[in-house]
């Protein structure tokens, strides 16, 4: 029977991927009705929504960089990685199938792409998701995002990377959201790219991890 904490992070995976990448084919499909802030918003609510709802059960990682982040800070267990990791790639790959058999001739699926150079957007995303995990170090108690501010704090950063970062690299921060709609999308091109979305977001989470240190360390008592 498989554990709480991994059906609580295929569902949370599951619902970011459902309704961000969801916004993102409905907006095409719509002519636009849901708009590039509203696609923004819409990530960073159902990360905001799952956090409160499956946070105290898995922690809401709901994204691999953030597991692998909590590793290498410490605060994860080393045998509930890889569990973790495919519940997340499972419950994005689900969504992606689903919204596949919605939305058939869609080209994309909401996968994410560079608008401009690779670099640009590897650049991007490693700053991007550096800046999530770190938020979530400072506001997360052990490898658990819970508590009264950490969903609004956490889906608040998801929320304002997409608005600004998402024209340029998709603002993906989370290999699970990139990699599924990519598989199902079929698209060579796209999934080429995917390298991009799966070692930026991971560097950059581990990059979080020295300064969330600094930051936490106490100051030395002053000897005057």
């Amino acid at each position: 029977m498989i554990k709480r904490e991994y059906l609580a992070e295929a569902v949370g995976t599951f619902a970011l991927v459902f309704a961000g990448t969801g916004a993102i084919v409905i907006n095409d499909v719509s002519g636009g009705a849901i708009t590039h802030p509203g696609i923004a918003i819409t990530f960073g609510l159902i990360v905001m929504a799952m956090i409160y709802a499956v946070g105290d059960v898995s922690g809401a990682h709901l994204n691999p960089a953030v597991t692998i982040g909590f590793l290498v800070a410490g605060r994860a267990q080393r045998r509930t990685i890889v569990p973790y990791l495919v519940a997340q790639l499972a419950g994005a790959a689900l969504a992606s199938l689903l919204l596949k058999s919605m939305f058939f001739d869609h080209a994309t699926l909401g996968a994410t792409m560079p608008s401009g150079s690779a670099w640009q957007s590897f650049v991007m995303e490693l700053v991007l998701t550096f800046l999530l995990m770190l938020v979530i170090l400072q506001v997360s108690s052990g490898s658990k995002e819970t508590g009264i501010m950490a969903g609004i704090a956490i889906g608040g950063v998801v929320a304002l990377e997409a608005m600004f970062a998402g024209p340029i690299s998709g603002a993906s921060m989370n290999p699970a959201r990139s990699i599924a709609p990519a598989i199902f999308c079929g698209d060579w091109a796209v999934i080429s790219r995917q390298w991009i979305y799966i070692t930026a977001p991971i560097l950059g989470a581990g990059l979080a991890v020295p300064i969330h240190n600094m930051l936490r360390r106490e100051p030395t008592a002053s000897r005057d």
